[in-house]
C-alpha cells in the first residue's frame, strides 16, 4: 500500500512517497533544498508551484513547501550581528537552497523519507554553528507529517527560529480561518490589529502574521479545490504567518518560531544547548469540507 519511488527528472533526483488507499503522494527534491514540491490527496493536488523557479537554481522557488532554516524571513539590511561579528544571510536562510542527503527511507506501515543538512564551509559564512538537521517526511493515510531534528554539534548555545512557507492551492484570498488568536499584525502598515476570523490577502502585498494563538493549529477552507486544511504544530511554533500574491494563484499559510528579523531582535530564539537537539513536527491532513 506504502512505496517509495525514485522518479526520472530532467533536472533532479525526485523522490515520491505513495499511499495507494487514499490516492495520495508527496514528491521531494533533496537537491532543490530539500522541498516538497508536489503534496496531493485523494488525486487531487494541494500545492501550488511555479515550475520556472523549481527549476531554475539561480532563483527561490514560488510554491511547494520550502524549508526554512536557520531562520523565517528577513533580516534587516541582511545581516545580523553574533559574538561581536557581522554576518549576512539571505531571506528564510541557506536551507531551502542548500543539497540535502538523502539517508532512509521506509515503506511499511507508512511512506517516510529522511532527509539530512549538514554545516560546512559556505554555511559558516553566513551561520557560524555546527549543525546537523534531519528532516524525515511521513505520508499515512494521506497525512502529510513532518518530523525535525536540528542537532547542535558544537560546545556553544545555537540559536533558530526555524519555519515552514507552505504553498497552498487556491484563487480566493479571502478566506475564514479557525484558530484561537485574536491578534495580527500587518505588515503592510505596521500595526497591530484586531482578528476577526479572516483577512482579505488579496490586494496586499507584504504578509500578516497571527500574534497570540495558543492553541497548536489553525484550520481553513481550500474553496478552489473544495478542501478544508489542517495544519498542527508543536512547540516552539509560536506564529503563523498569512501571505499571497495578487497575480498568483495561492495563499501561504506559515508556521515560523519567531516573527522576521530576530537574529536582530533577540527576544525569542529557540536556543539549543551545545551537543543537544531539538525534535519539531508539523502535519498537514485533509477535513470535511465547511460551507
Amino acid at each position: 500500500m506504502y512505496h517509495v519511488k525514485q522518479l526520472s527528472d530532467s533536472k533532479y533526483k525526485i523522490y515520491e512517497l505513495q499511499d495507494a488507499a487514499t490516492n495520495s503522494w508527496v514528491k521531494v527534491a533533496p537537491e532543490r533544498g530539500g522541498i516538497i514540491f508536489s503534496y496531493g490527496v485523494e488525486g487531487e493536488e494541494l500545492i501550488y508551484l511555479n515550475e520556472e523557479t523549481f527549476y531554475d537554481r539561480d532563483k527561490n522557488v514560488r510554491g511547494g513547501i520550502p524549508i526554512l532554516f536557520p531562520i523565517s524571513g528577513q533580516l534587516s539590511n541582511g545581516t545580523y550581528e553574533w559574538d561581536g561579528t557581522t554576518y549576512s544571510m539571505n531571506n528564510h536562510g541557506f536551507a531551502r537552497n542548500a543539497t540535502w542527503e538523502v539517508i532512509d527511507s521506509e515503506m511499511e506501515d507508512r511512506a517516510s523519507l529522511t532527509i539530512k543538512l549538514t554545516s560546512n564551509e559556505q554555511t559558516k559564512i553566513s551561520y557560524p554553528f555546527d549543525f546537523e538537521v534531519l528532516f524525515t517526511y511521513v505520508l499515512k493515510k494521506g497525512k502529510l507529517t513532518i518530523h525535525q531534528e536540528y542537532m547542535n554539534m558544537g560546545d556553544m548555545p545555537m540559536p533558530i527560529y526555524a519555519g515552514f512557507h507552505p504553498y497552498f492551492k487556491t484563487s480566493e484570498k479571502h478566506l475564514s480561518y479557525e484558530t484561537d488568536a485574536t491578534r495580527y499584525f500587518d505588515y503592510n502598515d505596521n500595526e497591530e490589529k484586531e482578528f476577526k476570523g479572516s483577512v482579505d490577502l488579496g490586494n496586499l502585498k507584504e504578509a500578516v502574521v497571527l500574534l497570540n494563538g495558543t492553541q497548536p493549529n489553525i484550520t481553513f477552507n481550500l474553496p478552489t479545490l473544495k478542501r478544508r486544511v489542517r495544519i498542527n504544530y508543536s512547540e516552539p511554533f509560536k506564529y503563523v504567518m498569512l501571505w499571497a500574491e495578487t497575480a498568483k494563484e495561492f495563499i501561504c499559510v506559515e508556521p515560523w518560531m519567531a516573527k522576521t528579523d530576530e537574529f536582530n531582535r533577540k527576544e525569542e530564539l529557540t536556543m539549543i544547548k551545545g551537543n543537544e537537539s531539538l525534535k519539531t513536527e508539523i502535519s498537514i491532513q485533509l477535513e470535511p469540507y465547511i460551507v
